[in-house]
């Protein structure tokens, strides 16, 4: 199969409520998708769409060759409660030769066993609850990205209070030990940032560091 037209390859294996959100939105933004289910009646929301859609009996290594999965980029495994199924799949996807692999978790013990064969994991549930709390607390958040329990990027609206304020003059890191990567205006981002970039209200800031501390800069400014 190939790259279509050039573009990224993805293959979503399990379109339940997980998988599915992840096609549709990769097929949102022009992207490739190969979408695979043992159930046809999951596959059906995809078959209007320009995805290519194959129902397999079982997630042996021979039925995926047929789906072209070998040829994806990268691979997304939607599948959650049947942990044995989750992994064969991740398995035959990496012995298949595709470069990166990104599982849903539902326990520890099944992402500890994925990290071993070389999968990357993701936990949902947690992110999405993870992301929603901290958009709720902390009310110039436009979005967060958590690294992990304790290290976050987010994107923040400039305070009012920055405005027209150089890096040096705003003392970001030294007043709360975090660190502006990027400033994004109009959609463009700009990471070469220095102690003379000049701090606007009208654009985001990229900000990486503890939550602790970022919540700390988030409460420095009233709105």
């Amino acid at each position: 199969m190939g790259k279509k037209d050039g573009n990224q390859v993805f293959g979503v294996i399990g379109t339940g409520r997980f998988g599915m959100a992840v096609a549709e939105e990769l097929l949102a933004r022009g992207k490739y998708v190969i979408a695979i289910d043992q159930d046809q009646q999951r596959l059906r929301p995809l078959y209007e769409t320009d995805a290519e859609v194959f129902v397999i009996n079982d997630i042996s290594k021979e039925s995926l060759l047929d789906t072209g999965i070998q040829d994806a980029d990268t691979v997304i495994v939607g599948i959650g409660k049947d942990v044995e199924s989750s992994i064969l799949a991740a398995l035959n996807a990496i012995e298949l030769g595709v470069k990166r692999v990104i599982c849903k978790v539902i326990s520890e013990d099944h992402a500890k066993i994925l990290r071993k064969i070389g999968a990357d994991i993701v936990f949902p549930e947690t992110e999405i609850g993870k992301r929603t709390a901290i958009r709720l607390c902390e009310h110039l958040a436009e979005d967060i990205l958590p690294l992990s329990e304790e290290f976050s990027i987010i994107q923040i609206r400039t305070p009012q209070d920055l405005d027209g304020k150089t890096v040096k003059d705003s003392k970001i890191r030294e007043r709360f030990g975090i660190s502006l990567i990027a400033v994004v205006k109009d959609g463009k981002a700009n990471g070469s940032v220095g102690p003379d970039t000049v701090l606007h209200a009208n654009e985001i800031m990229v900000l990486s560091g503890t939550n602790k501390d970022l919540d700390k800069f988030n409460r420095a400014f009233d709105y």
